[in-house]
């Protein structure tokens, strides 16, 4: 199904922005050059309504996602727009997956059953096991909520336990390389 070009270029604005606010507060920001390569999203099904500025899309099957270096899998993945804009993207599964090479050269691996991005709130939410792998180090746990605006992380909170792991300077340059 070839999507308008101005879902594709929104899509991959918001698909980029995601994988890089999964791990921006582990490492630098994801592959730089990635906004400005193409995004290919293949699913066993898609339904889209385009009709009106309210519109709203479902990819399901082995949903792949890439753009550059920004690897994304999920069982299904919603875009939702109101007034043109994107409301909201969901991507779920067991589990749902992002891997994306970081200017320096290390990779950022997120994973979790469901992953929600609203960009007018300029939030991504993670929960269910989620977990962010860096060289610089990790965090898990059931529910992690991330402003991308302020760059505020929160995990926790609500009677489950978070694992923060952080490498030690010497093991994250190994591990960049």
């Amino acid at each position: 199904m070839n999507l308008p070009r101005a879902l594709n270029s929104r899509t991959a604005a918001v698909l980029a922005a995601m994988a890089l606010a999964a791990c921006a507060s582990f490492t630098a920001l994801g592959k730089s050059s990635d906004r400005n390569q193409p995004m290919t999203l293949d699913s066993d099904n898609s339904d889209c309504n385009q009709a009106t500025a309210n519109s709203h899309c479902i990819f399901s099957g082995n949903v792949e996602i890439v753009q550059g270096t920004l690897r994304i899998t999920a069982a299904r993945a919603e875009i939702v727009q109101r007034g043109g804009d994107i409301e909201q993207v969901v991507l779920t599964g067991k589990q749902a997956t992002m891997r994306q090479e970081m200017d320096d050269g290390s990779t950022m691996n997120a994973r979790a059953d469901r992953i929600v991005y609203e960009p007018k709130k300029e939030l991504l939410t993670l929960t269910g096991n989620y977990q962010v792998e860096s060289p610089r180090g990790s965090n898990s746990g059931q529910r992690m909520v991330y402003n991308m605006a302020s760059g505020q992380m929160q995990s926790g909170g609500d009677g489950t336990r978070v694992r923060t792991v952080l490498q030690p300077r010497a093991q994250q340059n190994k591990e960049g390389n």
